[in-house]
């Protein structure tokens, strides 16, 4: 049958992004379905639209929160020596449970590493190209490793070009740029061995002279301002030219200009650089709307923190009885009035039934000043974002630029139209339907004649 409401318990359950949340969204809505969350204050009235945006934004920010604490413990055990990922040709990766904890290391793949050492050897002679090298390996019973998807196979040109490079054969792991001391088995102890072979393969690459590329902070953010116009999408790009006297400028331009379609012109960065400067004064938010938004959301935060609370008490309560019955369970036990493996398992599902009530007690009592902060900060931000725009640097205007807009299009050296993530376009469009709440103001006593 049709489906007219869907309930989820709380929304990071349903999206880990913004892109994702907006994404189901626009399909529900298209499909006239109404979702309804059982902890948070959402619904389809201005604010529970605003209040939807924000909570998406705090749901991203702590899956990023969590990713970056995985990225801080992946790079600890790099520095340390240790391998991350998929152990590579020659190596496998290996549990070790020993002294009753879970290690995992990598350990010499004792069928395939006499192959990748010789593999070297081979082409250290200059008698074998990548091509003949693999066929030879190939030749010799030289696989891949079977996964559940892929079976065994011969080792690429590209893979073998890959590990006659890779200095992790010869005890180094490289992260971040940064190479650092492995603790895995060397199987390269031969450092001339391997000299020879990149000597080998760099007299080898044809000659070809790279094209350079160019970086800037807004490279990616900005887009053809009269592509848009026309129903087309086309990022602008960066050309270089060089003056009669040697001086360097980089333009922003329109691909579309070259096959006649487009009639953008070539445009200097920093005039660009300065339009956007300019722009950022056109999201600025009005005083009165922050005050009256932060007013909404203080109400919310306040009543999500009482419900927390209430359900702290209930919970903390059940432990108690929790505590009371397993020591009822262990008196009886010592005085031999129940059998033991009765007692055993009533134990165990109390013990059970704690872990998943410490759990939500965990989740329930979550502190939510870190969000109140993250969006009494937004709310701040956008207060006067131009001021703080160009404070930043070039890698701080670059992230706010990613941050806030999904893109800004350029005319000749104007910005002239731009589309914002979420929730910072719901808030603009909330704004333009705002009114500001009236504030209480002294009542002036009238003056009765004599």
């Amino acid at each position: 049958g049709d489906v007219d409401v869907i309930i989820i318990y709380q929304l990071s359950r349903m999206a880990r992004n913004r892109y994702d949340d907006a994404v189901v969204m626009a399909d529900l809505r298209k499909r006239g379905v109404t979702l309804v969350s059982a902890t948070e204050a959402i619904d389809d009235t201005p604010v529970g639209q605003l209040m939807h945006g924000i909570l998406a934004t705090f749901n991203e920010y702590q899956s990023r929160q969590s990713g970056a604490d995985i990225a801080y413990k992946m790079g600890q055990k790099a520095r340390s020596g240790g391998t991350l990922g998929r152990a590579k040709l020659g190596y496998l990766n290996y549990i070790d449970h020993s002294d009753g904890r879970v290690i995992r290391t990598i350990i010499v793949d004792p069928e395939r590493a006499p192959m990748v050492k010789l593999a070297f050897e081979l082409y250290a002679t200059g008698d074998y190209s990548l091509d003949e090298l693999a066929d030879e390996l190939y030749d010799r019973g030289l696989r891949t490793r079977a996964t559940n998807r892929h079976p065994a196979k011969k080792v690429s040109i590209n893979k073998l070009s890959q590990m006659l490079r890779d200095r992790y054969y010869l005890g180094y792991v490289d992260y971040k740029g940064e190479e650092i001391r492995g603790r895995h088995e060397v199987l390269i102890d031969d450092e001339e061995l391997f000299d020879q072979v990149q000597e080998i393969l760099e007299s080898r690459l044809t000659a070809k002279e790279r094209r350079r590329i160019h970086h800037h902070y807004l490279k990616g953010s900005v887009y053809c301002g009269y592509c848009r116009r026309a129903g087309r999408t086309q990022r602008l790009a960066i050309q270089r030219t060089v003056n009669r006297h040697g001086y360097e400028y980089l333009y922003f331009f329109c691909r579309n200009k070259r096959d006649g379609i487009c009639p953008g012109p070539h445009v200097h960065v920093y005039q660009v650089e300065e339009a956007i400067e300019r722009h950022y004064a056109n999201i600025r938010f009005r005083p009165e709307f922050i005050a009256d938004v932060g007013a909404h959301i203080d109400t919310v935060i306040n009543e999500q923190e009482a419900a927390a609370r209430l359900l702290h008490k209930q919970i903390s309560g059940q432990l108690k009885e929790l505590d009371t019955k397993e020591e009822n369970l262990i008196d009886l036990a010592a005085d031999g009035t129940v059998p033991q493996t009765k007692v055993k398992a009533k134990l165990r599902d109390i013990a059970t039934e704690r872990r998943r009530l410490t759990e939500r007690l965990d989740t329930a009592s979550a502190d939510l000043t870190d969000s109140a902060r993250l969006i009494q900060a937004a709310l701040k931000f956008l207060e006067a974002p131009e001021e703080l725009y160009r404070r930043c640097n070039e890698q701080q205007r670059r992230l706010l630029n990613q941050a806030i807009f999904q893109g800004l299009y350029i005319e000749d050296d104007q910005v002239s139209d731009h589309d914002l993530h979420e929730p910072f376009g719901q808030l603009h469009a909330l704004q333009r339907e705002h009114v500001p709440e009236p504030r209480s103001a002294p009542v002036a006593q009238s003056r009765r004649a004599d």
